[in-house]
């Protein structure tokens, strides 16, 4: 890339990713309803074909790029053993689903790996020019891979990345058929002396789906062609929400601003968005919640105010990003510029599924129709009405309510 992406794991992502890998599913230590280890299970005693050393089938086109050994990572594409449209292993439009529709679509896909160095995606041949090219596409691709052993059938769960099945090491790759690609996929990718972040913005203008363009960035496909690198999965998906969610900003921050507190909902998979609009200029905060830090409830807290952030948001980290571009999106539509507090609640019956259910859940809640109020006091109780917890550690945790409570607008002295 034109510079280096740095959005890697903070401390509080790896602490709540943990639990998975410590229980095993025997030991119920998050309390969920739900156990993704043995729906797991289920799901393989359907895939006679993870017992051979080789695999077909139509991949959505997804792949993986690790930050493990980073300069030199595990990547591959991810291949579902079977046939057809299967977009819907990787599109992230899961808001609707159920945990076992979204975990069974994950843990079909087969994981292939191949130990690439980063710089080489300027120049890319063998397996990784092979996966830029099946990763263009806006449609399921027709593969072949072979691995040197069958797939070990343990899965892996991260913070920002959606589940993935099971994994192998790639001997061999073939597409099968010519990859569908979008004109203006293949003219922003072609053009080696585009920067990556007016790539990325163009792109989503286009309407190109952003999970493609996340794509694109990890494989490298997306900059100058001498800074071209590969650009781990978890990190690329925050990069994007936060490089479009910044040329939004520049824009939402020429229009008037909204004349009343405004409040959105949505609740899916466990998690709760609540978000309020402010009617000052633009300034964000995300407070992320777990139910799991009962009885003593912790809020992770990271905000902006007008000038933007200029470190990365450690303590909310890729929640942050992406709960904030649903906000930008809704106020660049309506050509209005507001304050926004995004209240992230995750109860207890929670499964690691990634940051993208902040950024669906938000965008679903802006497309909803707000609650309006004259009064921060009103617009607040609202949002306590709402969610599961006590509102008091949320607003001891918010730097913006407290700005609000003591800034005075003009008309408040009316």
């Amino acid at each position: 890339m034109d510079k280096q992406v740095t959005f890697n794991a903070g401390y509080g992502e790896s602490r709540k990713e943990s639990l998975c890998s410590r229980c095993k599913g025997f030991m119920a230590l998050c309390g969920k309803k739900v156990c993704p280890i043995l729906i797991k299970s289920k799901t393989y005693l359907d895939l006679e074909s993870l017992k051979s050393t080789n695999i077909a089938g139509s991949a959505p086109p997804a792949v993986f790029v690790g930050s493990f050994g980073y300069p030199k990572v595990i990547a591959g594409p991810l291949i579902p053993p079977v046939c057809g449209d299967t977009m819907h292993m990787d599109s992230e439009h899961w808001i609707g689903s159920s945990f076992d529709d979204i975990l069974r679509y994950r843990f079909q896909l087969v994981r292939s790996k191949s130990v690439i160095d980063i710089h080489s995606a300027s120049d890319p041949s063998g397996i990784l020019e092979k996966v830029q090219e099946m990763v263009l596409s806006d449609r399921s691709v027709d593969t072949e891979a072979s691995f040197e052993k069958k797939p070990d059938t343990r899965v892996a769960f991260s913070a920002r990345e959606a589940p993935s099945g099971p994994s192998a090491s790639l001997k061999d790759l073939t597409i099968v058929d010519n990859p569908s690609v979008p004109r203006k996929v293949d003219r922003v990718t072609s053009d080696t002396d585009y920067k990556a972040a007016p790539g990325v913005v163009e792109l989503f203008e286009s309407g190109v789906d952003q999970r493609q363009i996340t794509r694109l960035f990890s494989v490298g496909l997306l900059g100058q062609k001498e800074n071209r690198r590969l650009v781990p999965t978890g990190w690329s998906i925050t990069a994007v929400d936060d490089i479009v969610g910044k040329g939004l900003a520049d824009g939402v921050k020429y229009y008037p601003t909204i004349d009343q507190y405004m409040v959105f909902g949505a609740e899916a998979l466990a998690n709760n968005v609540r978000i309020l609009l402010t009617p000052t200029t633009w300034m964000f905060e995300a407070l992320e919640l777990w139910h799991m830090s009962a009885p003593n409830y912790h809020v992770d807290a990271d905000f902006e105010f007008y000038e933007g952030r200029k470190t990365y948001a450690s303590n909310t980290a890729g929640a942050y990003y992406a709960s904030r571009l649903p906000v930008l999106e809704y106020l660049d539509g309506i050509r209005r510029q507001a304050g926004a507090i995004a209240f992230l609640e995750v109860k207890n019956d929670w499964i690691p599924l990634g940051v993208w259910r902040f950024r669906e859940l938000a965008r679903e809640a802006m497309n909803s129709v707000p609650e309006c109020f004259d009064t921060l006091d009103k617009a607040i109780n609202s949002i306590s009405s709402k969610i599961y917890t006590p509102m008091s550690p949320w607003l001891n945790a918010s730097t913006l309510y407290r700005y609000l409570r003591q800034q005075k607008r003009l008309f408040d002295f009316f």
